[in-house]
């Protein structure tokens, strides 16, 4: 691996010098520790002595110019105070914009679950959604000083959608009448968006930021955009995941028992099933909307072409939950007609 060399880089080195976490230890050189969406970047090292054996600590990278450290820090104290495994923060530096972590080590939920049994990976999918009721259960006074996921936040992340994906991506435009079934189709989205009730909201709560821990598992990351919104939305975030898929048979049996334990926390009552399922896949599409648009965006803007290869599963999402609902059957269309063709047409070049 090439060495890193640049000035933020010597910036960090300097700082980590003077930290007292490492006095009289001997120190690893920091090693890349995950890559990111963001302007962010972390680095791992391992730090050793007589006294206490080896440890190893996550420094995050945050540009000041990009990345607010202070949300960060006040996430991971709501967080830690709930009773999740989050990483805490030992040691800040707000002007230059770095942070000293605890590292909940390696091993994403992804990178198990791809070859896991069913066995295990129930297991893994029940630890993550009783952390999520967790959340929820005592995140309610922490939610109302979290911004909220408003019906300006909404749209303006379904806009993505168009804007990157179908204009910037696909190079195609929409005519008056597709112009004004998306509004309809936006405006359905949102109203049930905003009609669940409200909670605090990890935001990106699926396999690549769910860490597998020998205790107090899963292991939660990359929590500093939460906002006190849709019930749902962090559920359908890890049961219809970006990155891997599940047979719906699968899937209905953990919404199942996800909706069993919210009943026992008393956020809602056992005879809201089938309006929860309609809003749990309502919100999903919500998100794959968004999701769809964002991988665009970091592969044109940012450079990250490899987003592009999650797109499909995001498309496939949208055409299989929206083909339940008549409501949805303008949307639908639209990819099935315009968008899926083009972006085949695309991948194939």
């Amino acid at each position: 691996m090439e060495p890193i060399v640049d000035e933020r880089f010597e910036m960090m080195l300097d700082w980590l010098k003077n930290q007292p976490l490492l006095a009289g230890c001997e120190v690893s050189h920091p090693v890349p520790a995950s890559s990111d969406a963001s302007f962010r970047r972390y680095f791992r090292i391992f730090a050793s002595s007589e006294e206490n054996g080896e440890s190893s600590y996550i420094i995050m990278d945050a540009p000041v110019e990009h990345e607010d450290c202070r949300q960060f820090i006040a996430v991971s104290a709501q967080l830690n105070k709930m009773g999740l495994q989050v990483p805490k923060v030992l040691a800040q530096n707000l002007v230059q914009g770095y942070l000293f972590l605890t590292d909940l080590g390696t091993t994403t939920y992804l990178s198990v679950l791809e070859g896991a049994s069913e066995v295990e990976a129930d297991r893994l999918y029940q630890d993550a959604l009783s952390a999520l009721v967790r959340l929820q259960k005592n995140g309610h006074s922490a939610a109302q000083q979290l911004p909220t996921y408003n019906q300006a936040l909404l749209e303006t992340e379904m806009n993505l959608f168009p804007d990157w994906l179908v204009g910037t991506h696909l190079d195609l435009s929409l005519d008056r009448v597709e112009k004004q079934n998306w509004q309809n189709v936006q405006q359905r989205l949102q109203k049930s968006a905003l009609a669940q009730p409200l909670t605090y909201v990890h935001r990106d709560y699926h396999s690549r930021n769910l860490m597998v821990t020998s205790k107090d598992n899963p292991g939660v990351l990359d929590f500093q955009d939460a906002v006190q919104g849709a019930l749902t939305y962090d559920a359908v975030s890890l049961l219809r995941d970006c990155y891997i898929k599940w047979p719906q048979e699968q899937v209905s049996e953990w919404q199942r028992s996800y909706f069993l334990q919210l009943c026992e926390a008393k956020l809602i009552s056992k005879g809201e099933w089938h309006a929860f399922q309609k809003s749990m896949d309502l919100m999903g599409m919500q998100r794959h909307l968004k999701a769809s648009g964002i991988f665009c965006r970091l592969a044109h803007r940012d450079g990250k072409k490899n987003y592009l290869n999650d797109i499909p599963l995001t498309l496939d999402y949208l055409v299989q939950v929206g083909s339940l609902y008549p409501e949805m059957t303008d949307l639908v269309r639209l990819l099935e007609n315009k968008v899926l063709p083009k972006f085949a047409e695309f991948s194939n070049q």
